[in-house]
C-alpha cells in the first residue's frame, strides 16, 4: 500500500503499463503520469515479469540478517517468558545467568515475533481473563498511600521445596527439626509518585504497624513527601486497632469495601511482583535459596531499587520524578545511577525530590 501523496497505486501502474504496451513510448506515458521514466520502467519490467503480483510495493525488509539473535537464543528467550512470564527488563538478568547478553529492546522485538509480547499471549484461548482496570492517580505526592501487610514463608536451612521441589527428600529433609515460621513485609507506596517503603517484621500487630507507619512518614518526608494526607488499607485487624489509628495523627484513613483488593492494587500487585520475582522467584539456584539470610530483607529498605538484581535495572530517574520537569529529567538521566542502590538522599534524583519543584 502506498503512502497517501503516492501518485500511483497497483491499478493506476496497471493502465499505465497498458499504455506501453499498446505501443506508446515509455517516456511520454511516464510524463502525462508525472513519474519518472526509470520509475514507469521498473514497473513495466516487473510488469512483463510477474502481471499484476509484479504491481505491489515489496517489502523493504533485507533478505538476510546476518547480525540477527541466533534462533536457539531466541528459543531460549521464549522458555523464559513461557516459564516464568518475566519482561524484557527482568530477562537481562536472566539470560546473564547463562551468559548471554542481550538488551531489553532485543528482547522485546523477539518476543513480538514470538507472538508472546503480551501476558495475555500466553493463553491457551488466548483471551485476557482480567478485568477491566479502573485507574486512577491522585495529583499531588502525599494526597494517598497505600498501605498493606503481606505474610511470607522463610526458608528453612538447606532450602525448602522451591529449591529441591515438592515432595523431594530434600524437601523431607528440611522439615525435619526446623519450624521457620513466617515473615511479614509491611509496604506504604505514594499513589501519585510509586515511592515504596518495606520492612520485614516479626507480626502484623496494630502496635507493629503503628511503628511501621511512623518510619515510613519519615522516609517519606526525607525524600520530599511532608505531609500525607490520605492512608488507604484493607479491613485487617492491624490496621483497625487503636494503635494504628492515633499514629496516623490528623491523616484521614480509607479503608477498602470487603473482598475488594483491587482498591488497593498498586500495593498488592507491588507485593505480588516482589512474590514471585525475589521471595518464590523461580529459576534460581540452589546455594542462592540454602538459608534464612539470603532472602532477608535489609530494614529500612527503599524500594524498589534494592528489590530486583541490579543488573535487572535499566538507568533512569526513579518513578518519584517521573512528573518532574523536562530538564530535570534530563539532567537526572546524564547522572550515574550507581547510586541507586543506595539507601537515603545519597543521589542527585533524591536531592532533586526533596526541591519539591
Amino acid at each position: 500500500m502506498g503512502h497517501r501523496n503516492a501518485p500511483l497505486t497497483p491499478e493506476g501502474r496497471r493502465r499505465l503499463c497498458q499504455r506501453v504496451d499498446a505501443g506508446r513510448p515509455i517516456c511520454h506515458v511516464a510524463s502525462e503520469a508525472g513519474v519518472a521514466r526509470q520509475t514507469l520502467a521498473k514497473w513495466h519490467a516487473r510488469w512483463v515479469q510477474d502481471g499484476d503480483d509484479g504491481l505491489h510495493d515489496r517489502s523493504s525488509r533485507p533478505c538476510r540478517s546476518p547480525k540477527q539473535t541466533d534462533p536457539q537464543v531466541e528459543d531460549l528467550v521464549e522458555w523464559l517468558r513461557r516459564g516464568m512470564k518475566l519482561g524484557p527488563v527482568m530477562l537481562v538478568a536472566e539470560l546473564a545467568e547463562f551468559g548471554i547478553v542481550l538488551a531489553a529492546s532485543t528482547i522485546h522485538r523477539i518476543l513480538l515475533r514470538r507472538g508472546i509480547s503480551r501476558l495475555r499471549d500466553l493463553d491457551i484461548t488466548g483471551e485476557d481473563l482480567r478485568q477491566v482496570p479502573h485507574r486512577y492517580e491522585y495529583p499531588v505526592a502525599g494526597d494517598m498511600v497505600h498501605v498493606d501487610v503481606k505474610k511470607i514463608g522463610r526458608i528453612p536451612d538447606g532450602g525448602g521445596w522451591h529449591a529441591h521441589g515438592r515432595g523431594s527428600d530434600g524437601h523431607r529433609a528440611s522439615k525435619r527439626g526446623q519450624r521457620p515460621g513466617y515473615a511479614f513485609l509491611h509496604t506504604a507506596i505514594d499513589d501519585h509518585s510509586r515511592l515504596a517503603y518495606t520492612e520485614e517484621l516479626a507480626d502484623e500487630k496494630s502496635f507493629t504497624a503503628a511503628g511501621f507507619w511512623a518510619r515510613a512518614a519519615e522516609f517519606f518526608a526525607a525524600h520530599g513527601i511532608e505531609k500525607i494526607h490520605r492512608v488507604l488499607t484493607d479491613n485487617g485487624s492491624c490496621y483497625r486497632g487503636r494503635a494504628f489509628n492515633q499514629a496516623l495523627g490528623a491523616t484521614v484513613h480509607k479503608f477498602t469495601k470487603p473482598y475488594r483488593p483491587q482498591t488497593n492494587g498498586k500495593v498488592e500487585r507491588y507485593h505480588r511482583t516482589m512474590a514471585r520475582e525475589w521471595a518464590y522467584r523461580p529459576g534460581l539456584v540452589v546455594q542462592r535459596r540454602t538459608s534464612r539470610s539470603s532472602r532477608r530483607v535489609p530494614a529500612p529498605l527503599q524500594l524498589p531499587s534494592t528489590t530486583h538484581r541490579a543488573e535487572g535495572l535499566a538507568p533512569g530517574p526513579p518513578h518519584l520524578d517521573r512528573h518532574q520537569p523536562t530538564w530535570v529529567q534530563q539532567l537526572a538521566q546524564s547522572f550515574p545511577p550507581a547510586g541507586r542502590e543506595r539507601v537515603g538522599c545519597r543521589t542527585l534524583l533524591d536531592w532533586l525530590a526533596t526541591l519539591r519543584l
